[in-house]
């Protein structure tokens, strides 16, 4: 890996992917709002970030992996804006999950200033990131994938060329609404096997062994009902891919009764203050309604 490499955002998936390339020798300077975890980073072989502008100037690619698409833009594009310190042919390589509006303004914005902008949204969990097995999901040209390839080969298990520049993002958020929904009803379900009296063990266990089964059962079914909220994927973080889902539905002129509702169950959950838990925390709201906690007896 002859490129330099500037990266923000040491949160879940950032702190495995910074990890996985100083390990492997990569040149990658680090910078998150956690001084603690920029420490943690340092340990691992990552030299500590000063200043965004300083990072942009001197990189070849600039990496992003933070928490919405108004947040890159505002890095971006605000005020002493990335883009307009970065030099000519460099990438600016987008690891966060944004709106599919975000992915086509900003590759508009960086082909002006004569950069690149790679979308690279992750799939998987911050368990994967830290050993270095996420999905990438690359839209683009072949060639910008096959420059890139050696610094995702440092952090990524499979590296997936889903098809032209756009198509990562849409491929991401279909999966993310797919996989939230799916969250959502298993939760309401539990819910309302909870306050019929149902035996937990027996209500996960024979859904989990027929048709109801599904990825996301099998990551937080069971950790939900031992009431094990750490937020690998937040519940703040699921409302926003929902959004921004719901949003592109929308813009596409297709009805969204499923996104709605599903937006709506994690915003609830949101207000009803469980953002910053897992995104299973909405089994909490429901809790609250019906007066009856949903969980494995010991």
């Amino acid at each position: 890996m002859a490129k330099k490499i500037a990266f923000v955002g040491l949160g879940g998936m950032g702190r495995g992917v910074v990890k996985n390339i100083a390990l492997k020798g990569g040149d990658v300077t680090a910078l998150d709002l956690d001084r603690e975890k920029m420490t943690e980073a340092e340990g691992f072989g990552a030299k500590r970030g000063t200043t965004l502008g300083e990072m942009a100037a001197d990189c070849d690619v600039f990496a992003v992996c933070i928490t919405t698409a108004e947040a890159v833009q505002s890095m971006a594009l605000g005020a002493d804006g990335v883009l307009d310190r970065m030099k000519r042919g460099a990438i600016f390589l987008d690891h966060t999950t944004v709106s599919v509006a975000h992915v086509e303004k900003m590759r508009a914005e960086c082909g002006a200033r004569g950069l690149r902008y790679c979308e690279g949204p992750m799939t998987r969990t911050p368990i994967h990131a830290d050993k270095g097995q996420v999905n990438i999901l690359f839209g683009g040209e072949e060639e910008l994938l096959e420059e890139l390839r050696p610094i995702f080969e440092c952090y990524a298990e499979n590296i997936f060329h889903v098809g032209p520049a756009g198509h990562a993002i849409r491929l991401k958020l279909i999966h993310n609404f797919i996989a939230f929904a799916n969250v959502a009803a298993f939760c309401e379900g539990f819910a309302l096997a909870a306050r019929e009296g149902l035996d937990m063990s027996k209500v996960i266990g024979i859904i989990s062994a027929a048709g109801g089964k599904s990825g996301m059962m099998d990551l937080y079914g069971e950790k939900t009902l031992q009431r094990d909220f750490t937020p690998h994927m937040s519940l703040a973080n699921a409302q926003k891919d929902v959004r921004y889902y719901a949003e592109w539905l929308s813009d596409a002129g297709l009805p969204g009764f499923m996104a709605g509702s599903v937006h709506q169950t994690y915003a609830l959950a949101s207000i009803m203050g469980h953002s910053e838990e897992g995104c299973t925390a909405i089994i909490k709201a429901y809790e609250e309604l019906t007066g009856v906690v949903a969980q494995l007896e010991d």
